[in-house]
């Protein structure tokens, strides 16, 4: 008997085999068990047909739960109608345990906050362990991407001293005898230490906001994925940032059909995601948000409803560059041709799903740096390190950060990115 996983079942027809899981459903039609399996893997059906040697195995079944884990024994049939194409005659089963009570998932009409208060039990049904798979090859890729093009992974601190965005929208600990510390709002001040070592950069792990947003685009704690990049320009950082969302929309189409399927989403929309992408100047999305109505005025952020109107009517995601240098972080590059504006970049997504990539030219002269971090009002001591980067050899480098969350949303069709993560912090949870 060979002991298999239920996505290996394809490749062994009529062999006998030991399979270990949970039941996720159970029917019965007079003298006939229909098991429905799941062993992380994939579904199975598993028909346990009643007959003269097996009455007492019939009777155990019937006493199964949903939930119930399961080892079962049997024969892998053909069925073209079956997901995977094929079943389980079931020849034996040994329920590990069944639960005391009815599994707490159980109708399709539960309320959202019921279903967070036990994600624990929710991420069991099946299109919230497809998102997990498709969010899995989104962060496999990920490091295809970068691998195969020689980046060197750099694991950032995730309690740091120095802030990158803004000291309102950190969590601040208490360090030992340091004082105030903050966890990381972004990799990338470390990743442009790095890069100076290693040229071409990345890292990919959880970050945090303190944000008191309650928008259907904004998690507490989030995962991202930063790149540095020497001796890059503002051209070739919106090259490789297309050049990598492409690379994963393309991956999971090839390698996760069914879950996208499973999960509703329209494939059409995701199979011509290929550079280049459309393009606008911040400008130029100022004049046309006014032209539909919306009272924004040159200087003034760009919010959620400006960014769904500004991708609507694009297939692909839209990059608008260039923003005053007045809405954006200290560091970054501003434009040699107008110093109002600075060289960086968002990258919004079609169909509403708004920005998922937030980029720059950092800015590589020590003077230059100097004035901005002073115009911001931040601490110049806190950032000695970063400044002495600009004395050893400096360079001119680009970056950017890609929401994870916000692509398994885009790519999967979700209409909250609190089912993107396996465990949601938004601004009213924390439980589970």
């Amino acid at each position: 008997m060979i002991r298999a996983s239920i996505s290996d079942l394809a490749d062994l027809l009529s062999h006998e085999v030991e399979v270990r899981g949970w039941l996720a459903r159970m029917r019965s039609s007079g003298k006939i068990h229909f098991l429905q399996l799941r062993d992380g893997s994939g579904f199975v059906q598993g028909v346990l047909e009643l007959n003269a040697a097996n009455e007492d195995l019939f009777e155990a079944a019937k006493k199964l739960r949903i939930e119930t884990s399961l080892i079962v024994r049997g024969v892998v049939k053909e069925d073209k109608r079956a997901p995977g194409g094929v079943e389980l005659q079931l020849t034996d089963l040994d329920a590990v345990q069944v639960p005391e009570k009815d599994f707490p998932i159980n109708k399709p009409d539960h309320g959202i906050d019921y279903l967070m208060e036990n994600r624990h039990l929710w991420i069991r049904t099946k299109r919230q362990a497809d998102i997990l798979r498709i969010r899995h090859e989104i962060l496999k890729t990920i490091r295809q991407f970068y691998d195969d093009r020689a980046f060197t992974l750099v694991d950032t601190p995730i309690i740091t001293g120095s802030i990158g965005e803004s000291a309102g929208n950190c969590f601040e600990i208490d360090y030992f005898d340091y004082g105030k510390a903050y966890l990381a709002q972004t990799g990338q001040l470390y990743l442009e230490a790095a890069c100076m070592s290693l040229g071409n950069v990345y890292n990919l792990g959880p970050t945090f906001r303190a944000e008191k947003s309650k928008t259907r685009r904004h998690l507490i704690e989030f995962w991202m994925n930063e790149a540095e990049m020497a001796y890059h320009g503002h051209e070739e950082n919106i090259g490789l940032q297309e050049e990598l969302v492409s690379f994963i929309v393309n991956a999971v189409l090839e390698e996760c059909p069914d879950e996208l399927a499973s999960v509703g989403r329209d494939l059409s929309r995701l199979q011509n995601i290929v550079p280049p992408f459309p393009r606008m100047s911040y400008s130029e999305a100022v004049r046309f948000l006014q032209k539909k109505g919306f009272s924004v005025n040159w200087g003034d952020d760009i919010g959620g409803d400006e960014e769904t109107v500004l991708a609507e009517g694009f297939e692909k995601p839209v990059v608008i560059e260039r923003y005053p240098a007045s809405s954006k972080a200290f560091y970054m590059q501003p434009d040699p041709d107008d110093e109002t504006v600075v060289l960086c970049n968002d990258m919004l997504a079609p169909e509403g799903y708004g920005e998922i990539i937030g980029a720059s030219e950092r800015i590589f002269e020590k003077a230059t740096l100097v004035r901005k971090i002073e115009e911001f009002g931040l601490d110049l001591e806190s950032y000695k390190w970063y400044l002495e980067l600009r004395e050893f050899g400096t360079v001119q480098h680009s970056g950017f950060g890609m929401g994870i969350e916000r692509v398994v949303s885009w790519i999967c069709g979700l209409e909250h990115v609190r089912e993107a993560i396996p465990f949601a912090r938004t601004l009213y949870r924390i439980y589970p």
